[in-house]
């Protein structure tokens, strides 16, 4: 199959999905159900990379400014800068692509090799709208809390880094977070921030619906799902980047 074909499933799915809603007391439980596992079980993962990868930042960004003659507060600068316009947005959605995209996939797949979604087309029951919206609306007004987090980890990791390391001072450091602060840049990292989660929450389900055979292609399927939806993000990343930014 091209991929041509690939995209024109995709869509064709995406028109389904928004066809045929079901009650809402049923989608109501699927929405919270799908909040739990995409979002908040993906707390302690984003959090803990965020804060040390903050620290890291601010650690070779001081080790990089050896001149005395450039301001220390640029150290501060720098990992606001990096948190807020990249790593956050960028680098949370790509790990989120890798543990939340091979879940839905699994998740589906099964569902579709053990014949759940035939069962639930023949009861009348529109299976992508029942799998795949509850997804959608879980990540994309969920992810954007836990890059919020994610930024405000990365910061405060980089501040800790700093007074444990002694390799800057506490008050260069607030300054450089406080200077030249821009709200519209946190504004542009939400704006990627709930496209990434449509595309987490959408390119797996995609290859999980349409998966053929038994385990063995659900995991290859799950594995191909978390390369393209990284794909698709890297790719979107740098169109929103040139859209909004420049």
């Amino acid at each position: 199959m091209n991929y041509i074909e690939h995209v024109g499933k995709y869509f064709m799915m995406l028109g389904q999905v928004f066809k045929a809603p079901q009650k809402y007391r049923v989608f109501q439980d699927a929405v919270f159900r799908e909040i739990e596992q995409l979002g908040i079980k993906s707390v302690g993962i984003i959090s803990f990379i965020s804060f040390f990868i903050g620290g890291v930042i601010a650690l070779q960004t001081a080790l990089n400014i050896s001149d005395p003659l450039i301001p220390k507060m640029l150290i501060g600068f720098a990992t606001k800068r990096s948190i807020i316009l990249e790593f956050a947005p960028t680098f949370c959605s790509i790990i989120l692509a890798g543990k939340v995209g091979s879940y839905i996939t699994s998740s589906i797949g099964s569902m579709r090799v053990t014949e759940q979604i035939d069962a639930l087309e023949i009861m009348g029951v529109n299976s992508l709208n029942y799998l795949v919206l509850p997804k959608i609306i879980a990540a994309v007004f969920f992810y954007p809390f836990l890059i919020i987090l994610g930024m405000f980890l990365g910061i405060f990791g980089g501040w800790a880094a700093g007074i444990l390391s002694n390799m800057f001072y506490e008050a260069d450091y607030l300054e450089g977070i406080q200077f030249d602060f821009q709200s519209f840049l946190i504004f542009y990292a939400l704006i990627k921030t709930v496209i990434f989660a449509f595309i987490i929450a959408t390119v797996p389900s995609y290859h999980g619906y349409y998966v053929k055979g038994g385990s063995l292609e659900v995991g290859k399927a799950s594995t191909q799902s978390v390369v393209w939806t990284i794909v698709i993000i890297v790719i979107a990343n740098y169109f929103l980047t040139q859209m909004l930014l420049t």
